[in-house]
């Protein structure tokens, strides 16, 4: 009945494996130096190549202004469980940053949707690196996405570094 089944803490739960999808293309070949978030990369144009068997899931995709990018942090460093984040100095708990060395390694980004040429996507504000594998895509619907929201933590007084922050390679394998 189990076939890929692990026991972690005594709960019997499925083995999660995760299969790119497509790639990610972009002018940064390396960590160092990309924006680190959308918003700091504005302008910044790349595509995504989504493999020929996924590309039928890409219809009607091309009627949505911005997309989530979800994609593997293929260059990062091994899992921390406390970092020091990009625009901060303190050693901080990894879950209340967006810092690459995670335990699931995975990123998401929201960039513009420029349009699409077959499995091609061309997009604009990317912050990832080139030959990143892609995960998923979904649409952005603001309605479902966007919140008021009251705090954001430590980033309160940080926030305003973000338009010149870049990856220093403190993550990076």
């Amino acid at each position: 009945m189990y076939k890929n089944v692990i026991i972690l803490d005594g709960f019997k739960m499925e083995k999660i494996t995760y299969k790119p999808i497509g790639l990610i293309h972009s002018p940064f070949k390396e960590p160092k130096g990309v924006p680190i978030q959308p918003t700091a990369a504005a302008g910044v144009r790349g595509t995504v190549e989504v493999f020929p068997q996924y590309s039928g899931g890409l219809d009607s995709l091309g009627e949505f202004s911005h997309i989530l990018l979800l994609y593997h942090f293929h260059l990062s460093s091994p899992p921390h469980l406390r970092v020091r984040p990009f625009m901060d100095e303190k050693l901080r708990g990894v879950f209340s940053t967006r810092a690459p060395s995670r335990p699931n390694p995975i990123g998401i980004s929201l960039v513009r949707l420029l349009k699409i040429e077959g499995n091609i996507l061309y997009i604009q504000d990317v912050d990832i690196i080139d030959g990143t594998p892609l995960l998923d895509i979904k649409p952005y619907v603001p309605e479902f996405d966007v919140r008021d929201t009251g705090r954001i933590g430590w980033l309160e007084k940080n926030v305003k570094k973000l338009p010149t922050a870049r990856d220093d390679g403190r993550f990076s394998a």
